[in-house]
């Protein structure tokens, strides 16, 4: 596949339906850029990053930052996809994989997204919007998916809440749409919201835990998948990158001890401060414990009864 046949790809969400697809797109990236690129540019203040940059039809762009660690290549990823796919497999027969399957499941979700987010970061920079509502979209599609793999009912949607007062009386209806809404025996049991970054969204998710439980009288769970926290930024030195971070820690524990925490959050690339803040530490975590044991734990707590809103499904999709 030529770099113009990558980025038409990832720019057509219909071609992302499925699991599979995910995987297939992943491999044709990572088989183009063993022999594709112009340069590798190593992060100069966090060296486990690095950019790929295009070369001529690909406009020369410099990608977003990539965690080598986390990244895998295309020998690697054979391999990871195979493991990945045994991972869901038992998840969804309810057993528990081998804990030392856990960074393979990490890492997969990181390099199956990231190879879209690249690939995407070839477009001319007048599309850089549309290229950030597309990597946006497909990363939402690809948890759903991932969640429907393992049998649990989970859609994006638009719920109309009713909000009643003291007496039980309806008052009113209230539209909240969300990314994630994951349920079992007629209950609705997890919100959630899957972005890329948190970087400016961090409030959204908070707020949104405290309106709905407040205007249902409901302790209904709020969880939010971020991908990662790190930008590139431009250095002194010509042609020389580095990264900075996104993440908002003080915003985070303030709404967390002042407003309500989450009842999870999780990153594929987690930044050093997230293990290493006490508080922080406390409140987020990687993604494999969402699928490994979270999710199920939240999915066996009591519900509110899907007969009591009124759910529009907007993603339904299989994930076979």
């Amino acid at each position: 596949m030529s770099l113009a046949d990558l980025v038409n790809h990832a720019t057509d969400k219909e071609r992302f339906h499925t699991v599979k697809q995910y995987i297939d797109f992943c491999a044709r990236y990572l088989e183009y850029v063993e022999t594709g690129l112009q340069a590798r540019i190593v992060s100069q203040n966090e060296s486990h990053y690095q950019f790929f940059q295009y070369r001529q039809e690909g406009s020369f762009n410099i990608t977003r930052p990539l965690n080598s660690r986390l990244m895998y290549d295309a020998e690697g990823f054979t391999q990871a996809a195979q493991q990945f796919s045994m991972t869901l497999e038992q998840l969804r027969d309810g057993q528990r994989p081998a804990d030392d399957l856990r960074e393979n499941l990490i890492r997969t979700i990181y390099t199956l997204q990231q190879s879209i987010g690249a690939a995407l970061d070839a477009l001319p920079a007048g599309k850089s919007n549309q290229a950030r509502k597309v990597n946006g979209d497909l990363f939402e599609r690809l948890i759903r998916l991932l969640i429907v793999s393992l049998d649990v009912d989970c859609v994006s949607g638009t719920m109309q809440v009713p909000v009643k007062d003291v007496d039980g009386t309806e008052l009113f209806k209230s539209s909240y749409q969300h990314d994630l809404l994951c349920s079992k025996d007629d209950e609705l049991k997890i919100i959630g919201s899957v972005k890329t970054s948190s970087k400016d969204r961090i409030d959204k998710v908070f707020m949104d835990k405290f309106l709905y439980n407040r205007l249902t009288d409901t302790a209904l769970p709020h969880i939010a998948i971020f991908l990662n926290d790190v930008q590139r930024k431009k250095t002194k030195r010509e042609n020389e990158y580095g990264v900075s971070a996104t993440f908002l820690p003080g915003h985070f524990k303030a709404y967390t001890v002042k407003l309500n925490p989450l009842d999870g959050v999780y990153y594929c690339d987690i930044r050093p401060n997230m293990v290493e803040d006490a508080l922080l530490s406390q409140h987020i975590k990687p993604i494999d414990h969402f699928f490994y044991s979270d999710l199920w734990e939240l999915l066996n707590r009591h519900g509110q009864r899907l007969d009591e809103i009124a759910l529009a499904r907007e993603n339904a999709h299989s994930a076979q």
